[in-house]
Formats: structure tokens, sequence, C-alpha cells
């Protein structure tokens, strides 16, 4: 039987991560190069070994090299991942899959000092991390256009569906081994979704290798965190191995009164008796105490002018001793995998989440009067509770039918999620804007939401990875029924229940040359259904999508390297728009563009990482007059750049300097597009020094302190602060 992964490209996806292997430092495999040099200088026939070694001549000890091949759910060392399942749910060569895919691996999250999940993502092309600025609970994204929420969000292959008030958006990035962004439709995996793409977080799993960090740090807006992160073998035979993670931090933020507070641990544990057969058991719990980060300003005094001055970006339009929003978030789950013959495998994900936020409230802005500078306020508080069950069951096979290697994989996935929302508003005083004084009275809270929603998902898919020579074909289909059913208590216990069923196909072709040059082309679609009704109470069609996508991957030869170029024309149809307390479902948006993104971990120490993206997003159909414009918050033009340098030898060996540039371009701030939010350029930069077991750091993002507004959705209060200059200083200790 042919091996699937064979192929002309050659895979350099086998360095040892830096967080798996104990201590060693960015030396880039010196000594393994070295030996491996050795050895191809030795690599004579074993029968020459028994032969009598010449008077004079000195025999050499062999050497056995061993090296960890990169599978596509572990570790990387560096920047460069060679291998992802996010998307194919098989391990499958970055370079055979027919759609472009991004891996942010943990050692470009810790060399950037990122602490969100936007923060990860601000190098990655084609997607914005932090459209809403400051929010803290990181649910500000855009995939390729499309302003997304938590329907993207997935943990190791399963979907993290939140509530309206709620999201696990905000999971800690220092418990993620990767985090990968799938561009473009793929319901044909994973089901009901967005058509921008997916965000997949890939959780620390335990090693074989036994290794333990931790670290402290201290940084602005009085921020003092420590973490940890541990891992090996439980048992001498290596049948039993674990992984614990963990993280506390207490902190203000760039807001005034907001704090930043946060509990994370995450323990893991696998059992593999055999080659065969693995469970893993993964686990995470994570405690915020922080405030609404996000501010809703106005555009007069942030990106128009206002007689009056410009308002502090820092300015907080909140009450101080009403501004809460406190999640708590759990969850629970397993892998498990069988390889049954050379044929058969067979897999099983599962993974029970809950959410609680019963402290969340706030105080946002409701536009400014004719003076200017006189801010009307409304309060609001909610609570949301949240359990979801997701399990996945996969039968993969590996089999020749003549010429061809398939790599067919066929499953049976379903979710259900039982949550309950509830919210309610409230009359609050004024402020003055670039005066504020607080303290207001807020009146009695009116609910406006009160309901149960149950939500369930069936889906059967198969897919085929076909290779012949050169070329990797890969085409799928799906089917999906979903049910939601409602209880809405503020209209006396009526219940409403809705059924939808979609279904949804891929294809793709890929051409694997010998040079590591690898055009693709590829067609997929997407459903996602709409939970709204229209005036006359009738539920809307699902939200659909598609899109055709061309490219060309590149893994030259003899470097740790990998660069893909895509341009694609993705439509969204049966797009829901609101005209005042109705909604539409006349909408239609269509995302035209290209993307850019190289990524290298060179022997020499470099690491470095470079993004572009041009956008060319058209509302097509609308039911407000707004066709031909441009959806707000999408920048035509974003460019990104980090490169990183750790010196090798010599006196200053160990030391490192890393700086980056982000280029934002300029959005509309309404889908009237009656204005614009100016672009922006920002700085990054890092310092580094590793001496012995001990590592120092210094991370500053927005180095020169920039004040930019992120986004803009509204011109009366829809104005979205980006952060202003962080600096963070950080001491590890690894033995």
């Amino acid at each position: 039987m042919a091996n699937f992964d064979e192929g002309p490209v050659e895979d350099r996806s086998d360095r040892t991560p830096l967080h798996d292997r104990g201590w060693a430092n960015k030396k880039r495999f010196r000594l393994l190069s070295s030996t491996v040099l050795g050895l191809g200088v030795l690599g004579l026939p074993a029968a020459f070994a028994q032969e009598a070694v010449p008077a004079g001549s000195t025999l050499l000890e062999r050497i056995v090299v061993e090296q960890r091949i990169e599978d596509a759910w572990g570790p990387v060392e560096g920047y460069v991942a060679g291998r992802s399942a996010t998307g194919t749910k098989t391990d499958t060569p970055l370079i055979e899959t027919p759609q472009s895919v991004s891996v942010v691996t943990a050692d470009q999250i810790a060399a950037q000092g990122a602490e969100t999940l936007g923060g990860a993502l601000r190098y990655t092309a084609g997607v914005t991390g932090e459209l809403w600025g400051t929010d803290l609970r990181g649910s500000g994204l855009q995939i390729r256009g499309f302003n997304v929420w938590d329907e993207v969000f997935y943990v190791n292959g399963l979907r993290m569906k939140g509530s309206d008030f709620s999201s696990f958006l905000s999971l800690e990035p220092y418990g993620a081994e990767r985090i990968e962004i799938l561009r473009g439709p793929n319901s044909v995996l994973y089901g009901q979704n967005s058509p921008g793409g997916i965000i997949n977080y890939v959780s620390k799993r335990p090693t074989d290798e036994t290794f333990r960090e931790v670290e402290v740090s201290a940084g602005s807006f009085n921020t003092y965190q420590g973490q940890f992160d541990m891992g090996g073998k439980l048992d001498e035979a290596g049948v039993w191995s674990y992984r614990l993670t963990g993280l506390a931090r207490e902190g203000e933020s760039y807001t005034d009164y907001v704090d930043n507070d946060r509990l994370f641990i995450a323990p893991a544990l696998k059992w593999q008796p055999d080659a065969d057969t693995s469970l893993t058991l993964l686990a995470a719990i994570q405690k915020d105490k922080v405030g609404w980060g996000i501010q809703f300003l106005p555009a007069n005094g942030t990106v128009l002018p206002n007689p009056n001055g410009s308002i502090p970006l820092n300015r907080f339009v909140g009450e101080p001793d009403f501004d809460e929003y406190n999640p708590l978030m759990a969850m629970v789950g397993y892998e498990f995998e069988h390889r049954i013959d050379d044929t058969f495998m067979v897999r099983q994900n599962a993974r029970y989440s809950y959410l609680d936020n019963d402290e969340q409230f706030g105080v946002f802005g409701a536009g400014l009067e004719p003076d200017g500078r006189t801010y009307n306020r409304y309060a609001d508080l909610g609570m949301s509770t949240f359990g979801n069950f997701a399990i996945d069951n996969q039968m993969q096979a590996e089999f020749d039918t003549g010429p061809l290697a398939h790599l067919l994989l066929a499953g049976v996935d379903y979710q259900y999620t039982d949550y309950s929302d509830y919210g309610a508003s409230a009359d609050i005083g004024p402020i003055d804007i670039f005066d504020p004084v607080y303290g207001s009275p807020i009146s009695a809270f009116t609910p406006y939401l009160d309901r149960d929603t149950t939500h369930s998902q069936t889906g059967i898919y198969v897919q085929d990875q076909i290779k012949l020579e050169n070329w990797a074909l890969t085409v799928g289909g799906r089917h999906d029924w979903t049910q939601t059913e409602t209880v809405n208590y503020l209209a006396g216990g009526a219940a409403s229940e809705q059924s939808d069923s979609a279904t949804t196909w891929r294809a793709g072709l890929v051409y694997l040359s010998d040079i590591g040059l690898a055009p693709y082309v590829s067609y997929s679609t997407s459903f996602l259904p709409e939970l709204e009704h229209n005036p006359a109470g009738t539920p809307f069609e699902p939200e659909t999508g598609e899109q055709y996508e061309v490219g060309i991957k590149y893994q030259p030869v003899g470097w740790n390297a990998f660069i893909t170029v895509a341009a694609f024309d993705l439509t969204k149809q049966n797009v829901v728009r609101h005209i005042g307390n109705d909604a539409f479902q006349t909408g239609e948006i269509r995302s035209r563009g290209m993307e850019a993104e190289g990524v290298a971990s060179l022997d020499n120490g470099l690491d470095i990482k470079v993004a572009y993206a041009y956008l060319d997003t058209e509302i097509t159909d609308d039911g407000e007059g707004t066709e031909g414009n441009t959806p707000y918050g999408v920048p035509q033009h974003r460019v990104s750049l980090w490169a990183d340098y750790t010196i090798q030898s010599g006196v200053l060996e160990g030391l490192g300097l890393g700086g980056g540039i982000r280029y934002i371009g300029e959005t509309y701030g309404d889908d009237a597009n009656s204005f614009k939010v100016p672009s922006v350029t920002l700085f990054d930069a890092a310092v580094h020094y590793e001496w012995q077991n001990l590592n120092f750091q210094l991370n500053a993002t927005n180095l020169f302190n920039k004040e930019y507004i992120a986004s803009c959705s509204d011109a009366g209060f829809g104005c979205y602060p980006g952060e202003g200059r962080k600096i963070t200083g950080s001491m590890k200790y690894r033995w």
C-alpha cells in the first residue's frame, strides 16, 4: 500500500519545539546538524563495521540521532508548521490542503507577548482580531471581510458556541499549542458556520519528554502575572504522560477603571498502552474578573472634528461602581484514537463545556447632544448560563485503487447546546465626555430579553483525499440537520421551534511540484441557520456562502519556510439586515481579494513572518439602500511584518531582538459609508536574553503610543479605541 504522505515535497517539519524539550536555546540545531554531518561521513554499509580497523586509525563511537516528527496536533519549534488537521480533519501536510491555512505557533505567541486571541492573530493575513479595540472579551473578529462571533471558534476541532452575552473567545492563549485559521467556507467538515473561515485553538498536550517552566511578569497598567507549564512521563514505560498549564493575572487596562484579572488552569493526561491506541483527557477552567474594556465613543471627537477638542481614547463612559464582566468557563473532554490495522483507524473526540456569566453589567454610550460634549448613556445588565456537548466520530481508511492512493474519512458528529439569557436596561444620567463626573443614579431596570434556548446539530460527512503521482485531489460532502427551540418568558412562556437542513460540499486540486511549489484551486460552500424572524413571524432561511479560491503554496527545499498566496471570490447570501426594530432577509455581501503570507525559522536564529491582504468587499443586496457600499470596519489593505533574531555565538550569544510593523488601512465607519476611520501604522518590539536555564524578555506593543480608533460601526456611539502602548517584562526559568 502506498504511503499517502509520500510525494515530491520534502517534509522539513520535524524540529523539536523549545517548550517541549526541557531547555535548549535557539542554537538552531547546530549540534544536530554537526551530528548528522558526522553520520553522513561515517554512513558506511553495516558490513564494513565488522572489518578490522587499520593501524593508526581511530574508531569512532556510533551515534544515533532521534528527531521528533511533527503531527497536526503537536508542538512546533519556531514559527513554521508543516502539518495541520484543521483543513481536513486528518493529519495532512499544509502544502496538500487546497485552502488557505495559517498556523500561529506557541513560540510565536510567546515571542510577541500575546495575551489575547486577538493579539495572537495580529500578524496573520486576512484576519482582524481586535476589531473592537480594547474589548477584553476577545470578540472583535473579522475573517476575509466578514465580522464574526463565536460561530467561528473551535477548540481541538469542536465548536465552542456561546450565547448572545458571552463566548469562549477570551480563552487564554498561553494554553494553546497552536492557533490555526482556516479561511473560507468549511461547513463540509464542521457544519453550520460563517463563510469567512474558522479559528481552531489546539490545546497543549502531554509530552514524553520531561520539562518544566515558571514565569513571572510585570508591565503597564499595574499588571502582574505568573504562569507555569510542565509535562512528561508518569511511568518509566511512557504509558502515562501528563501536561499541566496555569496562569494567574491581576491588573488594570488601557481604559480607565477597567480591571483585567484572570485565573486559568489546564490539566491533561494521556494513556498510550501501545503504538496503535491512545486516549487523551483535556480540561481547562478559566475565571475572569474584568470590566467592559470596549467603550462606545462618538465619531465626533475621535475620527471626526469636535469643537470641544479630542476625546481621550482611554475615556471611560460608564460608571466605575457598575461595571463587571466576570465569566467562568470550564471544559472537559477526551480524544480517543485506535489504529485497527494498516488500513483502518477510528477516532472519537468529545467535550462538555460550560460558561456562566451572571455578573455582567455596565453603562454604555448612546450618542452626543448638539453641544458636542453631553453624552447620553444607558445601563445594561445581563445574565447567561450555557452548556454544550459535542462529539465527533471518525473512521479513516488508507488504501489504493490502482494508481490512486486514498485517505478516506467518514464521520458523524453531534452538538447539543442549552443556554439561558436574561437582559435588562435602565436609564442613567448623561456625562460630560470631556470632563466626566461619575455617580449618576440608575433607574429601575426593564427586561428586554428573557429566554431559554436549546440547539442541536447532527451531521454526516465523507471526504476523500486522493493522490496520483504529483496530484492531490480533495473532495467531500456533508449533510446537516439543525433544530432550535426557544421559550420566551417575556411573551408569557411562548415556545417556538425552527428546523433547518443543508447539504454542503468542497472540491480542491493541488499540484505538488518537485521544487516545492504547489498551485491549487478549490470550491467550497457553507450554511448558518438564522434564528431571527421577519415582522410576520416567519423564520428566516439559513445564511449560505460559497467561495472560489486559487492559490500557490511554496515550501522551499532546504529551508524551514512556508509561503502561501491565495485569491478568492466569496459570497454570503441570505444576510439578515435590520431596519429600525425589524429584521429582513434581503442581504448579500461579496468579498473578493488576495492574501499573501510567508513564515520562516532559519538555522541562523532568524524568525520572520510577513503578511498582506487586499479586500474588495461590497454589499450587493440590501434593504437599507446601501447596495454598492463597503461594510463597516473592513480595510482594503492590511500589511504586517515581524522579525526576531537571536545571536547564535560569541560573547552576545543568546541575545535576541525582535520588531514588528502593522499597517491597517482606512475603513468606513458605518454601512452607509458616511464617514471614514483613518489608517494606522503600529510598531511592536521585543528584547530577550537566554542564559543557562533563564530567559529574560521585554515586549512592547504600540511602541510609540499611537492613539487610534480600531473601527467604528456607528457615528453616534460606535467607535472603538485601540490599545495604547503596553510594555511587559518577564523572567522565565526552565528545567
